[in-house]
């Protein structure tokens, strides 16, 4: 216990450290892979180590060849931070070590999934008593999700995918918006679906309920049909109208999944719901609670209206597991073994309250909105997104200054941002994703941006 106790406070005191830099370190890390291997030390000792000096070690090594992930100014790919009681809660998952998959194992685990989920479910405006489980991140939620809807649709033609596989089955037809997130191929590459069927969006990446509707109707009514749909586009933030094209849908008999990894959080909003109208009658959802929500990786949300659709998707049976006639969650996502990430998740949502969940969602809005304002009034500058969520696009006049724009601004240190190909031109994407970030932030990377702009200019 000695050294366990040790080894903890020195990470106790490294994560502090580490934890208190963010507010004025540079965003980019200072060192190379090389460097930290060097670091760290390639070889494998011999004789063991004090826990207390592999925790330094471990810590020293690599601190600078780490990215300010948690700080309010990176706004790169769409990621948040972790929420104060969100990372305590994290610290305590892996000191209580349970492994969350069985009822009877580890009732605590099952608990806070059960009352994070139905939480969830409120706050989001989902159908009650729907199926909530925990994945790693997006991907695997939509993964998990179109697992049921495949395994859902070729029921309903009568082929027993779990008994017969996918060889001499129907085919199954899935349409996607051509601005969909590549995490929905790789779900549908996954699950042996092949390449989806792309239907036409507009110049914000929704889909078009018209265009949509023809898909459909050129579709053998028999074959079984799954319809993808998006909440927050990657680039733009947009949302797909939901009423039309669930309804759409419906009426062709698909099983509709909507993929909201950052946008589904929307719907916590009063002043935000609107983009999410309609959403809450597909079948299926997929969610990040490492982005919006602000809790630490890995934490993806598969949400099924179906329970039963989910768990024969997923459940298994073991004669050495203790199994529940109530079901476990094991039942609700790929994995056997995994930590409690509900507990994170609960205590996040503890933190918040159902107002606070709403004040994080409207506050990186209105950070995104300033953003966009800002960087509307740099010379050569153009916002080229509706910013409704928390996306905003830009570029430069030309491709080759928006990349040195972008350049200049992740050697200049102050802010990071990712850069991107959208509509057929180089992009800066601007992804306003944590709950830490100020009014100051988003000041300091505008000026960052200008400074940028200004030194491509000449």
């Amino acid at each position: 216990m000695d050294a366990r106790e040790a080894a903890l406070r020195r990470a106790h005191e490294h994560a502090l450290r580490w934890l208190a830099s963010l507010p004025d370190r540079r965003i980019p890390a200072r060192a190379s892979v090389d460097e930290t291997v060097r670091a760290l030390g390639a070889e494998l000792p011999d004789a063991p180590s004090e826990p207390a000096d592999v925790v330094d070690l471990l810590a020293t090594a690599c601190e600078p060849g780490l990215t300010a992930f948690p700080s309010g100014r990176f706004y790169g790919f769409v990621v948040g931070g972790t929420e104060p009681a969100a990372l305590a809660a994290d610290w305590l998952v892996s000191a209580w070590d349970q492994n969350c998959v069985m009822r009877a194992a580890s009732p605590a685990c099952t608990a806070a999934e059960e009352i994070a989920g139905a939480w969830l479910l409120d706050l989001l405006g989902l159908p009650p008593g729907s199926a909530v489980g925990f994945t790693t991140g997006a991907t695997m939620a939509n993964f998990t999700c179109l697992a049921a809807a495949r395994d859902t649709v070729l029921r309903r033609a009568h082929w027993d995918v779990a008994r017969d596989g996918l060889a001499g089955g129907p085919a199954v037809r899935v349409l996607v918006g051509a601005d969909r997130h590549m995490a929905v191929d790789l779900a549908l590459r996954y699950l042996g679906l092949g390449a989806p069927e792309v239907v036409e969006s507009d110049s914000q990446g929704r889909i078009r309920p018209p265009a949509l509707r023809r898909a459909l109707d050129r579709a053998d009514t028999r074959r079984p049909t799954l319809v993808v749909l998006q909440a927050g586009d990657i680039h733009t933030g947009a949302f797909d109208p939901f009423p039309e094209t669930v309804q759409a849908a419906r009426e062709a008999e698909a099983w509709v999944h909507v993929d909201g990894a950052f946008g589904l959080w929307a719907a916590a909003s009063p002043r935000h719901a609107h983009l999410t109208q309609g959403c809450s009658a597909a079948d299926s959802w997929a969610t990040d609670a490492h982005k919006t929500l602000n809790v630490p990786y890995d934490c993806g949300l598969a949400l099924v209206r179906d329970p039963s659709a989910l768990r024969a998707a997923m459940g298994l049976r073991g004669d050495y597991l203790i199994q529940h006639e109530r079901g476990d969650p094991v039942d609700k996502v790929p994995e056997l073994s995994r930590r409690g990430r509900a507990f994170p998740v609960w205590a996040a949502l503890r933190s918040f309250g159902r107002s606070g969940v709403a004040d994080l969602v409207d506050r990186l809005c209105r950070h995104a909105r300033a953003f966009a304002d800002g960087v509307a009034g740099i010379d050569g500058a153009r916002v080229l997104n509706d910013v409704v969520f928390t996306q905003v696009c830009a570029d430069f006049g030309d491709d080759a200054r928006t990349e040195r724009v972008l350049a200049r601004v992740l050697e200049d240190g102050t802010a990071w941002i990712s850069g991107s190909t959208w509509r057929g031109r180089r992009v800066i994407r601007i992804s306003v994703s944590n709950w830490s970030t100020t009014d100051t932030d988003v000041a300091r990377a505008l000026d960052a941006i200008r400074r940028a702009a200004d030194a491509t200019a000449r």
